[in-house]
């Protein structure tokens, strides 16, 4: 872990909200100079602590598509096993996030597609293709109340 001193906080605060800005507005943000400031966002870079600047879109101007959470129960418990489904995952770009959980389910999965057919192959490619797979559940989202990608500092 990364310490992280007040200062970057204030810095990675604004970023996440408009990584956009100039360097001399985020400077006068966070009362810092211009030169001082653009060396702890490049240092941030560096570290790894912003791993990337990315656009995200607008899901009703260009099509909202489906948002489905998909629930995993794995057969067994194996770490190698894990990993193969875990490359299976990061290789399906319907998948947009995978957490593997505590409790009843091994994964949670948020994938997105644009209509019912996309899902039904992206099953049949890679939920049904899975040997390790005991059963899975799907969640339809029919309304996002919130979405951030924000995290708390």
């Amino acid at each position: 872990m990364i310490e992280l001193d007040e200062i970057d906080k204030r810095i990675l605060r604004v970023l996440q909200k408009d990584n956009k800005i100039t360097n001399t507005a985020l400077a006068d943000m966070i009362s810092l100079s211009p030169p001082a400031c653009l060396k702890r966002v490049k240092a941030l870079y560096e570290k790894g602590v912003i791993e990337k600047s990315v656009a995200i879109l607008n899901p009703h101007l260009i099509g909202e598509g489906i948002v489905i959470i998909v629930e995993v129960e794995m057969e067994r418990d194996r770490r190698d096993m894990n990993e193969l489904f875990i490359k299976r995952i990061q290789a399906s770009p319907e998948v947009t996030q995978c957490y593997q959980v505590t409790g009843e389910v091994d994964f949670v999965l948020i994938v997105n597609v644009a209509n019912m057919k996309m899902f039904k192959d992206f099953s049949s490619r890679v939920l049904y293709g899975e040997t390790n797979m005991r059963k899975f559940r799907t969640l339809i989202s029919m309304t996002r109340n919130k979405f951030s990608t924000e995290i708390a500092l």
